[in-house]
């Protein structure tokens, strides 16, 4: 009974604090599920509870900073900074995992921002920044969604994207480019795509059409080419 009583009057006197970690935490695993819900519908790496992981990790971190400058400030020197630094130092081998290199191409930069992102949401949240947390994760949203759909857009108008079936060979994608570039067409992306057969690869080139250079012309560049197979336009 007495245990029971210490334990009574211990929670009672920490309910505020209690209160304030559980809605800290509930927030960010909220705002993280947001940024989240966006990167799991676009069948990104990392998703909805990667997110939400990261954001309620990072709050938690916070709340326990918050908790020990209370509880040990007065018997030592507590800078309650101090995890939270570690947390936007530390993030980056997370994010790092969901880089992936494809061939030539590589993807997952954005997902891996979305995560560094996340976790400083998570640690405005987490310290009862709440009006921040929540700028920032509509911001976050924004960019994931809106821009992404205005860029693309903006690009598809101009842009176009040029299949080339060639042997594998050192040096092949430079020549390549090089024939294009001669052209006065400019290179955006190039992507290896796939490869049908053996000694064989495809290479996606989307270029910027705003020099008027005529596709035919263009084709036929490419075609000259000792070991290209293949070209065509979609």
């Amino acid at each position: 009974m007495w245990i029971l009583n210490n334990l009574s009057s211990y929670f009672s006197s920490q309910g505020e604090f209690y209160l304030s970690m559980i809605s800290r935490l509930i927030i960010a695993c909220v705002l993280g599920g947001i940024i989240g819900f966006e990167r799991e519908h676009v069948h990104r790496p990392a998703g909805l509870r990667t997110h939400i992981l990261v954001c309620v990790g990072s709050a938690l971190v916070m709340v326990t900073s918050e908790f020990i400058y209370y509880r040990y400030s007065s018997h030592v020197n507590v800078d309650p900074a101090r995890l939270g630094a570690q947390v936007i130092s530390g993030i980056g081998f997370l994010g790092a995992g969901t880089i992936i290199k494809e061939g030539i191409s590589v993807k997952g930069l954005t997902t891996a921002a979305s995560l560094w992102a996340v976790s400083c949401v998570g640690i405005a949240a987490g310290i009862g920044f709440y009006s921040g947390a929540l700028l920032a994760t509509v911001i976050i949203f924004l960019i994931l969604v809106v821009i992404k759909k205005t860029q693309g857009r903006m690009t598809s108008q101009k842009s176009t994207r040029l299949f080339i079936h060639t042997q594998i060979k050192r040096g092949e994608v430079n020549e390549l480019s090089r024939i294009i570039q001669e052209l006065g067409v400019k290179i955006k992306k190039t992507d290896f795509v796939s490869s049908e057969r053996d000694g064989e690869m495809v290479l996606r080139f989307t270029l910027d059409m705003s020099a008027q250079t005529p596709m035919a012309e263009l084709i036929e560049a490419v075609l000259c080419h000792e070991h290209v197979r293949r070209v065509y336009e979609e």
